[in-house]
């Protein structure tokens, strides 16, 4: 499946999901036996770990459907991108979706700055240059931008995907996922 049809697959998930439309399948035993000897996911979700975003809720897929990577603030650290290096490198996904969130706390705390801890402090120095080059922006655009930030930095940071979008047709787009009605409007 080229990047083109998955995203279409994944708007197609995400309105059924806005209209409480779910169809819940491949969540049944045959599909987990059907996975046991590998795995094609179809995307690749970098989100943040907020448990009010779901991205096999959000765009109703099932087992074995969506490669899912979950970090606070959707960040591309070296875990993460290691983890979407191997679904592009191994699995042969074409789709990479970073996605924001309506309300980050991860962005909210590095827009307040101060002493979090060393591990929050280095999570959040992902996105303390997002946050200076859009200082006087509102949260909602600063949220925006640190996906997209995301986003660059996978292919900044990675010869794999780097090499994997320029040669083989995988596309990297960042997307914004509204708390009131559960849209995840693409960018």
């Amino acid at each position: 499946m080229n990047w083109n049809e998955a995203l279409d697959r994944l708007k197609a998930g995400n309105q059924r999901f806005v209209q409480d439309r779910l169809e819940g399948k491949l969540k049944d035993a045959e599909r987990k036996q059907s996975l046991t000897g590998g795995q094609t996911p179809y995307a690749i979700i970098l989100s943040c770990a907020d448990s009010r975003i779901v991205p096999e809720l959000a765009f109703d897929t099932g087992l074995g459907e969506i490669f899912v990577v979950r970090v606070a603030g959707n960040v591309a650290n070296p875990s993460s991108i290691a983890s979407i290096e191997y679904a592009v490198a191994h699995l042969g996904t074409k789709l990479i979706v970073v996605m924001g969130h309506e309300s980050c706390g991860a962005v909210a705390a590095a827009v307040a700055g101060g002493d979090n801890g060393n591990n929050l402090n280095h999570l959040l120095g992902f996105i303390a240059p997002v946050v200076e080059a859009n200082r006087e922006a509102e949260m909602t655009a600063i949220i925006k931008e640190n996906a997209k930030s995301s986003a660059a930095g996978l292919i900044e940071n990675s010869t794999i995907i780097s090499n994997a979008v320029e040669n083989n047709g995988v596309k990297i787009i960042s997307a914004y996922y509204n708390l009131e009605n559960g849209k995840v409007d693409f960018e």
